[in-house]
């Protein structure tokens, strides 16, 4: 008897095969369905309004207007405790503090054991149900939706895998880029100039060759998710994901470019970018919130073949004014790297990081550490705000002590308000490392995108740790207990 559920079946056994992990969180009663939406701006206001909720369902959108029955979007697959957990196939958590504590010291193992685990080719792969080739390649067969009133176009990559390989080397690259739609065979590719994609697709275009791009468009949450992060430069996303699996990632190789990708993926696009074809591109509203400049130019990837499976289900992951479809997973996922990238510099005691929401989890980040000598502090922010995860975009870093939880904001500020003097606590950083797409651009003085930082020491002052006022409120200890015994009534704090 086959057993339906709002995914549909249940998928094959393939660890990456969405369907699999869609029932998964079906069972977890976090995953709703929606029927009868519209692509043009429903789908992106329906996901942008959802996410704002205390709990937000991953919606599975269905019987989309214009398109068939069955050819799906999914969005909102991150923004969950419970959710995330499952992606990193940790034990589940329901709550953030228990989700962070279970993800400590894990990013450390996964980059560890990754050279173990090489992505394994196989022959076949259910991703091969239909063909799309030539002049019947259609990028529109699928709902890409329009997500915002002021984009440029239909975004049909947003929670997508971009494959590509090194020119002068076999380092292959799996980065999560946005792609707009131009027609039924192009899509315009925006890469970040530093970023591991644009790295390789510059070498190309120096060399003057076509440049090979595979994109997964719909797949196992966990590929865009690392895809979407900053893995060390020349490691491969499908070696990390697969000491995060235990296993190697399965993939088959494209017929056009030779590029791997998840056997179990649901919609994927190959083809190339032909030396100097760049279009208009944009504009695009940004995980920062903002349309940070009018429509620029990005290369354009010439659809060749299209590959999906049956009843498809495109991974919709727009970002909008936080909190947007991927941010808390952005945070999670960041703060933990910033938390392995501060220890493996030799900064000390550590208790925990945060790179908040509202700044795109990469504008206003928190560290809380045990100071252990003078400097202490502000060797832990200048660290936090320009090492190799942290430095793109970090406007604000923050430093305060053990008693206070970098991630929940009140504290944060009420430590800022009390504990930091505007005269000595707060250092500048002069031209660090902007981007075309900080919101603030407009006001730099040239075309260049440096950035000025801040970095605010908002601990007790070291040289007055044993006079500094006490604070009050119960002990951390006596709050436990009172939890403990009063469950019902702090149910949810």
């Amino acid at each position: 008897m086959k057993h339906e559920t709002l995914s549909g079946k249940r998928g094959t056994g393939n660890p990456l095969d969405l369907r699999r992990w869609l029932s998964d969180i079906e069972g977890l009663g976090e995953l709703k369905e929606v029927r009868g939406a519209d692509w043009n701006l429903e789908l992106g206001a329906i996901s942008e309004l959802n996410v704002k909720k205390e709990k937000p369902p991953a919606l599975l959108f269905d019987e989309i207007s214009g398109y068939p029955k069955g050819f799906r979007v999914l969005t909102c697959s991150t923004s969950s405790p419970a959710r995330l957990s499952s992606i990193l196939r940790l034990p589940v958590k329901t709550e953030h503090r228990q989700l962070v504590d279970e993800l400590r010291g894990k990013p450390r193992v996964w980059e560890s054991q990754a050279a173990k685990y090489g992505p394994v080719g196989v022959n076949d792969g259910c991703v091969f149900e239909n063909i799309q080739t030539g002049p019947d390649v259609d990028i529109l067969t699928f709902p890409a939706p329009f997500w915002h009133e002021l984009d440029g176009g239909r975004y049909i990559g947003t929670g997508c895998s971009v494959v590509t390989r090194d020119f002068d080397s076999d380092w292959v690259n799996v980065g999560t880029y946005r792609m707009m739609v131009h027609d039924r065979n192009h899509v315009g590719l925006d890469m970040i100039a530093g970023k591991h994609g644009r790295i390789h697709y510059d070498k190309y275009k120096k060399a003057g060759k076509p440049f090979p791009v595979v994109v997964v468009l719909g797949g196992d949450p966990l590929g865009y998710l690392i895809s979407g992060i900053e893995i060390p430069f020349g490691m491969c996303e499908y070696d990390y994901m697969g000491a995060i699996l235990s296993e190697p990632v399965a993939v088959v190789y494209g017929e056009v470019t030779g590029l791997p990708f998840p056997s179990a993926s649901e919609i994927v696009l190959e083809g190339w970018v032909q030396a100097n074809d760049e279009r208009t591109e944009g504009p695009f509203g940004e995980f920062h919130g903002y349309y940070p400049g009018k429509a620029g130019t990005a290369p354009v990837v010439t659809v060749e073949r299209i590959y999906y499976r049956n009843d498809p289900i495109l991974m919709g992951s727009p970002p909008a004014k936080p909190p947007n479809d991927y941010s808390y997973s952005k945070a999670v996922m960041r703060s933990a790297l910033l938390h392995e990238a501060l220890v493996a510099s030799g900064v000390p005691d550590v208790r925990g990081v945060w790179a908040h929401e509202i700044g795109g989890a990469r504008m206003f980040n928190v560290v809380s550490i045990r100071q252990r000598y003078a400097g202490h502090a502000r060797q832990a922010g200048h660290i936090l705000n320009q090492c190799g995860v942290g430095a793109y975009m970090s406007r604000y870093s923050v430093v305060v002590d053990e008693d206070i939880d970098p991630s929940n904001l009140q504290e944060v500020m009420w430590a800022v308000a009390t504990r930091s003097d505007p005269a000595t606590s707060l250092d500048i950083i002069q031209r660090g490392m902007g981007s075309k797409n900080d919101p603030m651009y407009v006001t730099y003085p040239d075309d260049t995108p440096f950035s000025s930082k801040a970095i605010i020491d908002a601990c007790r002052p070291f040289n007055h740790l044993h006079d500094f006022p006490a604070v009050a409120e119960a002990s951390k200890s006596l709050q436990d207990k009172i939890r403990a015994k009063w469950k019902d009534l702090f149910r949810n704090l």
